[in-house]
C-alpha cells in the first residue's frame, strides 16, 4: 500500500476540479467493487439432478443386479439412488468384510496408521466413512480407497461394512483421486501408478497411454514407479524437477510404452549410483551439508534452465537425450568445484521453497 504525505494528499483533494470529484465519484459507484481474495464464489448456474430425480429403488434395471450380487455375497441391500452430479446409479450395501479386497495395485498397508485409524474408530463407536467398492476382476468386490479402513475393520473384528459400491468398473484405476484418508507421498503415488499401469496393460495392450493420463496423473510417475520397484530408498524428489520437464505420456500403446520407461528407469538408477559416488566424495573432502545429494543432482540436470514456452505441453528436451546428457554430466562432474558457499546458495534456496 502507497502512504502519502497527510498535507500533500490534503492538498491534492482540495485543489482538485468539482467536476473531477463528481466523475470520479459517478465511477466509483457505477464500478462492482472487486471479490476479496481467497473467497469462493458459487457457480452462477445450478447443475446435476433435482431431488426427485435422485432417488432410485433397488429393483431398478439400473442396479437389480449389482444388488443381487451384494446379496449373493452374504450382504445387505440398503438403498439406491442416482449421483446428484452425474446422474450415475450407486448402490449403499452392507458387506461382510471377507467379500472386500483392495485393488491389488495399491501402495502398501501402513500398520502403524492402521492401528490409529482403527483407534480412532473405536473411540468414535461408528464406522461413518463407507469404502468406495466395485466389482472385482475375478469376481468378489475391490476397493480402490479403502485399504486402510479395510484393514481397521479387520483390526476391531467387524462382521460387516458399509460400502457405496458402484457398477462402473473403472473407478478402480481412479486411486489417487479417491484416496483421501492417508496422504500420499511420492513413493505411494509412483508405485500405485506403475502397478495400475502394468495391470491395463494387461488388460488391453493396444491402448494408448496417452489415453490413462487422467488415471496416472503425471507421465513422471511410471518412470519413478519402475525405479521404486527395486529400490524402496531412493529419493525421487530430487529427480522430479528434472523429470517433469522431459517425461511424457507417450502416444505409443501403454504396453510398448512401460518397456521404454522400464530402459529408462534402468539409466536413472545407473544416474543414481553416479550421484551417490559424487556425494561420497564430497563427504570425504568434509563437506557435510543435508542438501549434497540435490546440489548434485541439480548440478548436472541438463534441462535445469531450460523453460517451456508458453502454450507449449512438450517436453523441453527428448527424455532420452536428457538422460544421456545428465549421465554423461555425472561421469565428468569435478568435486573439486565444489565449495561450501555452492552448498550455502542451495540450503538457503530450499528453505525459502519451504
Amino acid at each position: 500500500m502507497l502512504h502519502f504525505p497527510v498535507a500533500a494528499l490534503a492538498h491534492r483533494v482540495h485543489t482538485r476540479p468539482v467536476a473531477a470529484k463528481r466523475k470520479s465519484s459517478a465511477r466509483k459507484t457505477s464500478t462492482a467493487r472487486p471479490r476479496a481474495r481467497g473467497k469462493l464464489a458459487p457457480a452462477r448456474e445450478r447443475r446435476g439432478l433435482a431431488a426427485r430425480e435422485v432417488a432410485l429403488a433397488l429393483d431398478s434395471p439400473d442396479i437389480a443386479a449389482l444388488a443381487a450380487e451384494v446379496t449373493g455375497a452374504g450382504g445387505a441391500p440398503i438403498g439406491a439412488y442416482r449421483d446428484p452430479l452425474g446422474g450415475r446409479a450407486l448402490l449403499v450395501a452392507s458387506l461382510p468384510l471377507t467379500a472386500v479386497q483392495p485393488t491389488p495395485f495399491q501402495r502398501d498397508l501402513s500398520p502403524t496408521h492402521t492401528k490409529r485409524l482403527a483407534a480412532k474408530i473405536d473411540e468414535a463407536a461408528a464406522f461413518l466413512d463407507p469404502l468406495i467398492v466395485v466389482r472385482g476382476a475375478q469376481g468378489g468386490f475391490w476397493t480402490p480407497n479403502g485399504r486402510h479402513r479395510l484393514a481397521a475393520a479387520k483390526v476391531l473384528g467387524l462382521r460387516q461394512i458399509t460400502a457405496l459400491v458402484s457398477p462402473d468398473e473403472s473407478l478402480a484405476y481412479r486411486i489417487l483421486a479417491l484416496n483421501t484418508e492417508k496422504a500420499h507421498n511420492l513413493k505411494d503415488k509412483s508405485l500405485e501408478v506403475i502397478r495400475m499401469a502394468r495391470a491395463l496393460a494387461k488388460a488391453d495392450p493396444s491402448r494408448r497411454e496417452t489415453a490413462y493420463a487422467a488415471q496416472f496423473e503425471a507421465a513422471e510417475l511410471l518412470t519413478l514407479g519402475i525405479v521404486y520397484e527395486k529400490n524402496a530408498r531412493f529419493g525421487g524428489g530430487a529427480y522430479s524437477p528434472f523429470l517433469k520437464k522431459v517425461d511424457r505420456f507417450a502416444e505409443r500403446p501403454l504396453a510398448a510404452s512401460l518397456r521404454d520407461r522400464q530402459a529408462w528407469a534402468s539409466r536413472l538408477t545407473g544416474i543414481e549410483a553416479d550421484v551417490k559416488r559424487i556425494v561420497g566424495a564430497l563427504q570425504a573432502r568434509g563437506l557435510k551439508s543435508p542438501y549434497l545429494r540435490n546440489y548434485v543432482i541439480a548440478r548436472i540436470n541438463p534441462v535445469r534452465f531450460h523453460k517451456a514456452r508458453k502454450g507449449d505441453t512438450g517436453p523441453v528436451m527428448p527424455m532420452a537425450q536428457a538422460l544421456t546428457r545428465m549421465a554423461g554430466a555425472a561421469k565428468q562432474f569435478d568435486i573439486k568445484r565444489v565449495s561450501s558457499a555452492d552448498l550455502a546458495w542451495v540450503a538457503a534456496g530450499a528453505e525459502s521453497a519451504d
